[in-house]
């Protein structure tokens, strides 16, 4: 690999069981893997309960773990993408929940933030629709903010695969939101 992994130093401390190290790495890692496991989930309890089995991985990986071989970020969205799809192939229920917190501005007026707030769950629900590969695209793509390389190699395929999946995925989004069945471009 030809670049530095930014987290190898960090992760060899936690390996060694430095307890300012694991604070560190939980600090550096948990609010991006809580947004994505509940982006994929909609459940933020459950989001935090698969966050928190991904830091009980790297405490039992981290004395293992060999730079080089992949980066520690790639692996680490790689375990939080098959604990939610674990837990989503576990119970089948809408995987997006209405409780998500509101990203409204608290300054707007009440008129906007209602908007606001009717848009954010139009999106919700239409994302939660979306067949789970196209949602991952999507959520690692525009919410996680990886580029399509980053997001390709997360989920194990080419860029051109990721970009047709972001192609229907997209495509399917607007036709839900416009209120219209999507039918059957599935991946």
């Amino acid at each position: 690999m030809s670049e530095q992994d930014p987290d190898a130093e960090l992760v060899a401390r936690v390996g060694e069981h430095d307890p300012a190290a694991v604070r560190m790495l939980v600090a550096r890692k948990l609010p991006r893997l809580l947004s994505l496991a509940t982006r994929m989930l909609g459940d933020p309890m459950e989001a935090e309960d698969v966050a928190q089995e991904a830091f009980v991985r790297i405490w039992k990986q981290a004395p293992r773990w060999k730079t080089g071989e992949a980066r520690f970020d790639t692996w680490l969205h790689r375990v939080v993408l098959n604990l939610c799809y674990d837990r989503l192939r576990g119970h089948r229920e809408d995987p997006m929940a209405d409780d998500l917190p509101d990203q409204a501005d608290p300054a707007a007026l009440p008129d906007a933030r209602l908007e606001a707030h009717v848009r954010d769950e139009r999106v919700r629900a239409s994302l939660a629709q979306l067949p789970a590969r196209q949602r991952e695209a999507l959520v690692l793509n525009y919410y996680q903010e990886l580029s399509n390389i980053e997001a390709a190699a997360l989920m194990g395929i080419t860029v051109d695969a990721l970009e047709s999946l972001l192609a229907r995925a997209r495509r399917n989004l607007r036709t839900l939101l416009a209120g219209n069945d999507p039918g059957k471009d599935t991946p």
